[in-house]
């Protein structure tokens, strides 16, 4: 608990928007039995908390709160709520439009509980809300097990989890949401409750891609499945004078492709990668990223189409450890860049969309700035549409704009005017959906309203259930029922 030194009179955002002085008494109660800490500017590990991945967001919360449990947490939803402050809540802290932090409000920093328990009998793994992918896949991987994470390795679980969640294992057993068992949830109220398929199914209904709208996660329960240790994966690069024919290869690729076998295609300027040559970095290239986490035999037959194709400028497909596919795209995100991203949902890869990309590629001469299509096909589609929050079951890959640049780049302006033109390009070949989790902070309520589709109203009437104050609202916010 922070000293009684610390403890004077603060002004904290309403949830009207509102600045409101809460005394110092009232904070010394909330502050007595904590078992994590408190901090204001200036003291402790206030900065620590408010440094977050994505360096454009610079909000300065008027008190962090670093939970040590669930009993922390649920004290500090209970004080929020009786006083009606901005609460907003931070896991891994790699939320691009930064919603883990609220400017003159109350943050929640769930990033001490981290922990990871296996249960083999059961076959599922339990996770600390303040977990990054890698602490899970560090505690699975020694057993051959994994559960559908994300594909950098520093993301948040929490966030990835609560939007829906992709990555290499989707088109095998669906979103990342889809491998949740249970969670235990602090729900606004001040209740702590347990929500599963057959425990408060239309909480866990909605958790599984409604956002941090409903309450905090203090653990969550997933599915394992026996993946690894080592799997066939790595990149191809090829010259970006290849690239209609590389596009029109990943489109027959992935038309026919095993659910073992995802692949990603990346147009972008060659980062300075080791297994890049160093005469293509900066110069444009067209790479395919693959996962093969079937058996070896069969990932050499079901690969060999793509790496006999053309005349790559590299390439770095093996056999590896899982763990090292999973951090190896860490260095092209590292935490303090600026970012900005956009996301469409498509259900195919028609002649006009593929004209649209190379399109908005052509002359891209920005070091980082990149087109990415990530298939996603499979298991996700099997499932009704109202399965889960996250919905967008008829997605069959996601379009994804990614801009990113140094803080003090005078080029930042051109790279986010880059991502907005290629998104305008894109967009009219989407399915309608798009991923929550890549919302920036510009967007619009219909945007949210849009990743959600015909689940949208239903998640409405259970926020009115769970939260009618609508106190979990710095997030995609969506508000309870009119």
């Amino acid at each position: 608990m922070t000293t009684r030194a610390r403890l004077a009179g603060l002004e904290i955002t309403h949830l009207d928007g509102t600045p409101q002085t809460v005394a110092a008494p009232e904070l010394e109660r909330f502050a007595h039995g904590l078992r994590g800490t408190l901090s204001r500017p200036g003291e402790g590990d206030y900065t620590q908390a408010v440094r977050i991945w994505n360096g454009m967001i610079t909000r300065r919360p008027a008190l962090v709160v670093r939970a040590a449990d669930a009993l922390d947490v649920l004290r500090t939803v209970e004080f929020c709520g009786e006083n009606a402050l901005e609460l907003s809540v931070r896991g891994g802290g790699h939320n691009i439009a930064g919603l883990s932090l609220s400017d003159g409000g109350i943050t929640l920093d769930l990033s001490a509980m981290r922990h990871v328990e296996l249960d083999l009998d059961s076959g599922l793994v339990s996770v600390g809300p303040g977990c990054r992918l890698g602490h899970v896949d560090r505690a699975t991987q020694p057993r051959a097990l994994a559960t559908t994470l994300g594909f950098v390795s520093e993301t948040g679980v929490a966030g990835l989890t609560l939007g829906g969640g992709f990555g290499y294992l989707t088109r095998r057993f669906g979103w990342t949401s889809d491998d949740l068992e249970q969670v235990e949830i602090v729900l606004a109220d001040g209740r702590l409750r347990q929500a599963s398929r057959g425990q408060s199914a239309d909480l866990f209904w909605a958790v599984r891609g409604g956002g941090g709208n409903f309450g905090v996660i203090t653990e969550f329960v997933f599915r394992l499945h026996s993946i690894g240790p080592k799997v066939t994966a790595g990149a191809i690069a090829w010259p970006a004078s290849a690239a209609r024919e590389v596009l029109e290869l990943y489109r027959e690729t992935t038309v026919s492709a095993a659910p073992e076998l995802t692949t990603a295609l990346v147009m972008r300027n060659a980062p300075p990668a080791p297994w890049l040559p160093v005469e293509a970095h900066g110069s444009p290239v067209i790479m395919l990223i693959a996962c093969h986490s079937g058996p070896l035999a069969r990932a050499e037959l079901d690969l060999a189409p793509i790496r006999a194709h053309g005349r790559p400028v590299a390439d770095s497909i093996q056999v590896k450890d899982y763990l090292a596919l999973q951090s190896m795209f860490d260095a092209t995100q590292p935490a303090g860049l600026h970012y900005y991203w956009k996301s469409e949902f498509l259900s195919s890869l028609d002649d006009d969309l593929l004209d649209a990309c190379q399109a908005q590629f052509d002359g891209n001469s920005s070091p980082a700035n990149q087109i990415v299509l990530f298939h996603l096909a499979g298991e996700l589609n099997t499932h009704r549409p109202d399965d889960g929050a996250i919905g967008n079951r008829d997605a069959s890959y996601a379009c994804i704009i990614q801009a990113s640049w140094p803080a003090l780049d005078p080029a930042g302006g051109d790279c986010r005017a880059w991502a907005r033109r290629a998104w305008m390009a894109i967009r009219p070949h989407s399915t309608g959906g798009n991923y929550v989790n890549f919302q920036t902070d510009d967007e619009t309520d219909e945007r949210t309203r849009a990743s959600y589709g015909d689940n949208y109203p239903r998640l409405q009437a259970l926020k009115s259930k769970y939260d009618p104050s609508n106190l979990f609202r710095v997030n995609r916010n969506i508000p309870p029922s009119p």
